[in-house]
């Protein structure tokens, strides 16, 4: 599916490419190994493909247009700013954000597991164990299911 896993703040992952249309994401992709779907919002409705094989999840989001809007990955060769991530211990993921000029973070813990997030393009790092294992990230939509710059 991917041979570049390197994020893209605000853009996508590798060729993912945020805005995508989800038919065209299936065709191009192929179909995912599972789906969820959450339609409880009036204002927007939220489709959930799983590949599990390729350590990713993808979320669209919009009412008569969903598009790719928020990727989740737990993928060994996933980097932001030409590192690796996967397995950085909270102190050195913390390091290279902040050499790259983010510095904000709200830290929350949950049984054993620990969250960074950030509203750099709306990051969320889980860890266990003191290790980066899994982490998502996107962009907001309007309800036409337009990319919202800030």
């Amino acid at each position: 599916m991917l041979k570049n896993f390197e994020i893209k703040p605000g853009l996508g992952l590798g060729d993912l490419e945020f805005g995508l249309v989800i038919d065209k994401f299936i065709a191009r992709y192929g179909e995912p190994d599972e789906v969820d779907t959450f339609d409880e919002d009036e204002e927007m409705n939220t489709t959930l493909l799983h590949y599990w094989k390729e350590g990713l999840s993808v979320f669209f989001v919009g009412l008569a247009n969903q598009i790719l809007a928020g990727i989740e990955t737990d993928h060994p060769e996933v980097s932001l700013f030409g590192k690796t991530i996967m397995g950085m211990t909270e102190e050195e993921l913390i390091a290279l954000l902040a050499e790259n000029g983010h510095s904000v973070f709200e830290r929350e813990e949950e049984e054993k597991d620990i969250r960074l997030s950030s509203d750099f393009s709306m990051m969320d790092f889980f860890f266990r164990d003191g290790k980066l294992i899994f982490m998502n990230f996107g962009v907001m939509v309007d309800e036409n299911g337009k990319i919202e710059r800030v």
